[in-house]
């Protein structure tokens, strides 16, 4: 069990699915370069996090819902959990809402600019909050869904056991380089394209391996 001072950022789980180096510079280095893509990313989820609760008959939709893990050592926000009406014998699946009768099944529902991605980056942010939602209700939670701004569909995404396993050794992963402060070697990859931090991170030139001799040849152009 991890302390509340321990905690990483949920959304940390994203960024190290895609490129370990990309989350090193965020998370280690601090840093951080804005392109469209990023902006337009950001803006969609303050939209979401704007909206107030919202009830409708068997659904209750909360907004930028707080969540936490410390089995894990996660923190962040749920863009959005809808909780649906369960029938009252749900007892292992669904939990009691203050101020409102009844059984309550939760699913987080996660925002996201583009399209639906082939990696597992989306889907292992999304089970990582349904993990901290299982330990804050001591429920299990089954699906949740995640809903793309580019085609303004919602797709449905079930937390199997590797899912699980994946989401949670990601979150080991993620606390060993943060405890050695370790920024890994810049690989390239298709997705560097479209990375915000590609001129920080350089994968052209420091993923190519550089003789001692161009090295040194480099070294003294720099300091001349």
């Amino acid at each position: 069990m991890f302390a509340e001072s321990e905690l990483l950022p949920l959304s940390g789980l994203q960024h190290l699915a895609f490129c370990e180096r990309q989350w090193a510079l965020i998370h280690v280095e601090q840093a951080w370069d804005e392109n469209s893509l990023t902006a337009r990313g950001r803006v969609l989820h303050n939209r979401v996090h704007e909206q107030t609760e919202e009830t409708r008959h068997e659904l209750l939709i909360t907004r930028g819902l707080p969540v936490r893990s410390l089995r894990l050592g996660l923190s962040g926000k749920a863009d959005v959990v809808e909780f649906k009406r369960a029938a009252d014998d749900a007892l292992t699946t669904a939990t009691e809402i203050p101020d409102k009768s009844g059984l309550w099944t939760p699913e987080p529902v996660e925002y996201k600019r583009g399209r639906a991605k082939r990696d597992p980056c989306d889907r292992v942010q999304l089970c990582a909050q349904a993990l901290c939602l299982e330990e804050m209700f001591r429920i299990e939670i089954v699906q949740g869904a995640l809903f793309y701004g580019a085609t303004r569909r919602r797709t449905t995404v079930a937390f199997t056991p590797e899912l699980r396993s994946q989401t949670e050794a990601l979150a080991a992963r993620m606390h060993d380089l943060f405890a050695h402060s370790v920024t890994p070697p810049a690989v390239l990859i298709p997705g560097c394209k479209s990375c915000s931090l590609r001129e920080r991170c350089q994968p052209e030139t420091l993923s190519k391996p550089v003789s001692a001799e161009r090295y040194v040849r480099r070294a003294l152009r720099e300091i001349a």
